[in-house]
C-alpha cells in the first residue's frame, strides 16, 4: 500500500539531514531528485496505545494483521478477541474503574487509536479525565492495568495494577524535543 505520508516523511527526513550537512560547495545536484519513491509500502505496528495490541493480540499473522488494519475497520474484527483474552487475564471481570463492561472496554480498546480532546486536559487518564490524548509524564500501563485488574473502584488485585516504574530514568527537558538524550 503506497502512502503520501511515507514519502513525505522521507523527504522531510531527507532534507533535514541535507540542510544540516550542507557544505559551501555549488553543487547543482538535487539529493532529493535522485529518491526512489516507488515500491509498496507497509504499516509495521500500530502503538497508540502502547502495549494494547501486546497484551490483547497473539503473536505472528494476527499480530502482523492487527498492525497493518486499517482503525475504523478494527473494532468489529478485533474486539471479540479481545473481549476473550480480557477474560482470559482476568476471569472475574465485571466492570472497570470507569464502569466499563467487558464489551465497552474492549470495544473501545480494539481501535487502536490515540483520542484527542481539544477541550480537554491532554492525558491518558487523570482520575477525571480519559483518553483525551497522552502527555509523555502519563504512566499508560499503570492506567492499562488498572483498567484490566482493578476491578470497580480500581482497587481490586492490588498487584496486577501496577508494573512499579513510576518514573523515567532521566527527567524530561523543559524545552522541545523534551526527551532526555539517549545513554
Amino acid at each position: 500500500m503506497k502512502s503520501n505520508k511515507f514519502k513525505l516523511i522521507a523527504v522531510a527526513v531527507v532534507c533535514a539531514v541535507v540542510s544540516v550537512n550542507c557544505d559551501n560547495n555549488d553543487s547543482t545536484t538535487d539529493p532529493v531528485a535522485s529518491l526512489d519513491f516507488s515500491g509498496t509500502f507497509v504499516q509495521q505496528d500500530q502503538m497508540a496505545r502502547p502495549a494494547i495490541n501486546t497484551v490483547f493480540i497473539a503473536a505472528g499473522a494476527p499480530k502482523d494483521e492487527f498492525n497493518a488494519a486499517i482503525p475504523s475497520m478494527m473494532g468489529a474484527k478485533y474486539q471479540p478477541i479481545f473481549q476473550s483474552r480480557l477474560l482470559a487475564l482476568n476471569s472475574g471481570y465485571t466492570v472497570n474503574a470507569l464502569g466499563q463492561t467487558a464489551p465497552q472496554l474492549t470495544g473501545l480498546l480494539s481501535t487502536d487509536v490515540l483520542n484527542v480532546s481539544k477541550t480537554a486536559k491532554t492525558t491518558f487518564f487523570d482520575g477525571t479525565n480519559v483518553l483525551t490524548g497522552r502527555a509523555l509524564a502519563d504512566d499508560v500501563i499503570d492506567v492499562e492495568l488498572l483498567l484490566i485488574f482493578g476491578g470497580p473502584m480500581g482497587t481490586s488485585n492490588a498487584a496486577l495494577t501496577s508494573d512499579h516504574v513510576n518514573a523515567n530514568d532521566k527527567a524530561f527537558g523543559v524545552s522541545f524535543p523534551y526527551l532526555a538524550t539517549a545513554w
